[in-house]
């Protein structure tokens, strides 16, 4: 579970219904009628926007922002150093006895025991790069599209409740409460905007990236594995993947 996710959303709407209390009670913040507006409203506008399939597919793609698990990229650089030195001793049948927890490296790994071309292989797992993005990028534009619409939908919840809070003007009493209501509507769509779909599209845009950045990767073993590559060179090469200030220096090896 991605912690940070977690902790954010659960303390940004702390402050913000810590805030709330403050002032008075919660059920004064509660109008079902706006909620409906708002929530519904904006659901059906992505609905537009987008497919079922799509629009559920986003909500799992989504559940990434809060249930991920880490995969360290140097983990995958000393499998694949292993990997080609089995291959280079051994050959590449013996590859098929190892284990391989990650799915496309295994997949990968499976193409060369098969004894595929390196291009095609190559081509193969560049699509499933392509699609897998493609995928993730859809559920980033659905979030995002989410966090646009919600503040417009709040938007339209106020100025049909100012239309009615005018149209009753002949009871001062009614301005003030009617107001406030209208006014929550406009709270709902920031909400729901700054406070998660915008903040989980940006966390889907990371582990996008990670992603692509890990294949990428295990694309790079394979092609090296194939063309049996010394497993120092593939080593050295594959820690371009990793931040400058985690690369470890042939002295700090040999120490």
């Amino acid at each position: 579970m991605d912690l940070a996710t977690l902790l954010g959303l659960i303390i940004a709407f702390g402050f913000i219904i810590g805030a709330i209390l403050t002032g008075g009670s919660l059920l004064l913040f509660v109008n079902p009628p706006s909620l409906l507006i708002v929530i519904g409203g904006s659901v059906a506008v992505v609905l537009m926007q987008f497919t079922l399939t799509q629009f559920f597919s986003a909500m799992k793609v989504g559940a990434k922002a809060f249930f991920h698990k880490p995969i360290n990229p140097q983990d995958l650089i000393d499998q694949a150093v292993s990997l080609a030195n089995i291959a280079r001793k051994e050959g590449m049948m013996a590859l098929e006895q190892q284990e391989i927890d990650n799915p496309f490296l295994y997949k990968g790994i499976q193409l060369c025991v098969d004894g595929h071309p390196p291009d095609l292989v190559r081509r193969m797992l560049s699509k499933d790069i392509s699609l897998t993005i493609q995928r993730h990028e859809r559920g980033q534009k659905i979030f995002k599209a989410l966090g646009t619409i919600a503040p417009a939908m709040g938007m339209i919840g106020t100025l049909i409740g100012l239309v009615q809070m005018l149209a009753n003007m002949d009871d001062p009493k009614s301005v003030g409460p009617a107001m406030a209501v209208a006014l929550l509507t406009t709270l709902y769509g920031a909400v729901i905007a700054n406070a998660f779909a915008l903040p989980i599209a940006d966390k889907l845009l990371l582990r996008s990236e990670e992603e692509r950045n890990n294949r990428t990767l295990i694309l790079e073993t394979i092609s090296g594995i194939q063309e049996g590559m010394n497993p120092r060179v593939l080593e050295e090469m594959l820690k371009t993947f990793l931040p400058e200030s985690e690369r470890a220096s042939e002295d700090d090896n040999a120490e």
